[in-house]
């Protein structure tokens, strides 16, 4: 194995500065793991995890964590003082000592040689400059839907992780319950005949308790790092709305919109039942309207059209369409519909089918957390692994950029770019405030 040279703390934080002021160059880190201390290797050792971004969803995944006896939270980290320190009190709390250390800077928590692991838990805009800056510290990663604000954010996730070796889930937990899988067994083995159409329905930005805040500025709360929290986003006054749910989810500046956001899970499962829809070029019309609502400015409702030169055909649209939520696939034999509530098809008889051994098995997961890991042990790719998030974001993001720009695209998939169309192509890269750049 070729030989990496160990680095200090400081010294990844001086060569973070690539993050902050070029092309991301600091050199890869070999975990503790992979240099047979604590971590994945030995048996009876536990993986030492740091979370980055601890707000509602951080806390979600930390928990489950905590519940895995082959896992140690040491660290957590987030911009907000007070986020910190409830987090570390939860987990000090359940270790019984005061073991689990604080940072306000990912790049610190990084640097640690000890962490084998992070969550990356913090708002959309953040996730591709933290998931390039673990990898290339030697840190595997379970890492919260989608992979960023901009197909080319995901394109550098999917390139870091699989240039340094690491182990990847993405937070698209619908992949580890027995429906979504069965759905899609059942799709990708030709029990519906051979799929013609894939019908997605998410849900629009529909929460009741949006801040709706007024865009004024107000004072910047004490223990808040605001230009932190910003990062590559555009430096504007600060404001409540700017980074608590559910504002952010509906501002453009952190996040695509539901559309991504949300979206991406049944448009995962579009992509698992039937990798057509990723793998072959199309053409997407969507027509939607756009948010202007306070703070909130992004995609409101969608209607989206994908098609296929093989004939297949998928619709892409928010609820209250005639798709309702979930995943619909349908075949010249039958058709299997899914969501969170429950399992539907057509033969009812396909609900009793059991998938033989000579045929597709999309995996026995049945917990993300715990399927990841299984993995960090093993060195195997989890049931999410990096590509199929980036493919599932682009999903999102590419009849984003079609509304946006109100006329009919061109994808190529294989070069995961446009036709013909330089606009569109500039729209898959998002600006970042200097100096934080990939």
């Amino acid at each position: 194995m070729a030989r990496h040279e160990n680095m200090s703390r400081r010294g990844l934080l001086r060569k973070t500065a690539g993050l902050a002021g070029g092309a991301i160059t600091f050199p890869y880190l070999v975990a503790s793991s992979s240099l047979g201390k604590a971590g994945s290797a030995s048996p009876g050792s536990r993986i030492a995890i740091g979370c980055i971004g601890v707000g509602g969803q951080g806390t979600h995944n930390i928990k489950a964590f905590l519940n895995n006896p082959a896992v140690r939270m040491v660290a957590v980290c987030d911009v907000n003082e007070d986020r910190r320190q409830k987090a570390k009190n939860l987990i000090d709390r359940h270790y019984g000592d005061k073991g689990c250390a604080t940072f306000r800077d990912f790049r610190e928590l990084l640097a640690r040689d000890d962490i084998d692991a992070v969550v990356i838990a913090t708002q959309d805009h953040w996730h591709a400059l933290v998931a390039t800056a673990a990898a290339q510290a030697g840190k595997d990663m379970y890492c919260e839907k989608p992979t960023g604000v901009a197909v080319a954010e995901g394109k550098a996730m999917r390139d870091a992780v699989r240039r340094y070796g690491r182990v990847f889930q993405t937070g698209t937990q619908q992949r580890s319950e027995r429906n979504f899988r069965f759905a899609c067994e059942l799709a990708r083995n030709g029990y519906i005949g051979k799929v013609h159409t894939v019908k997605v329905g998410a849900p629009g930005p529909e929460y009741k308790r949006a801040y709706r805040k007024p865009p004024t500025e107000e004072p910047v709360p004490a223990g808040f790092d605001y230009d932190m929290y910003l990062g590559p986003a555009p430096m504007k006054p600060y404001n409540g709305g700017r980074w608590a749910f559910p504002d952010w989810y509906l501002t453009w500046d952190y996040c695509a919109g539901f559309i991504v956001n949300w979206g991406v899970h049944h448009l995962d499962i579009a992509n698992w039942g039937c990798p057509a829809v990723s793998d072959e070029p199309f053409e997407v019309e969507c027509k939607g309207s756009y948010r202007n609502d306070g703070l909130t400015d992004n995609i409101n409702d969608w209607q989206s059209e994908f098609t296929y030169a093989s004939g297949l055909h998928m619709t892409y649209t928010n609820t209250g369409n005639p798709n309702k939520q979930g995943c619909h696939f349908e075949g010249d034999e039958g058709w299997v519909h899914v969501n969170r509530k429950g399992i539907w098809a057509e033969p009812a008889s396909l609900l009793n089918v059991t998938i033989k051994p000579n045929e597709i098995h999309l995996g026995t997961s049945t917990s993300h957390h715990e399927n990841f890991i299984d993995c960090v042990k093993t060195r195997r790719d989890p049931i999410s692994p990096v590509e199929a998030g980036h493919q599932a974001s682009y999903l999102g993001l590419v009849p984003e950029i079609a509304c946006r720009l109100g006329r009919k695209l061109k994808w190529d998939p294989a070069a995961e770019l446009f036709v013909g169309d330089a606009e569109a192509n500039q729209m898959l890269t998002r600006p970042m405030r200097s100096p934080w750049r990939l």
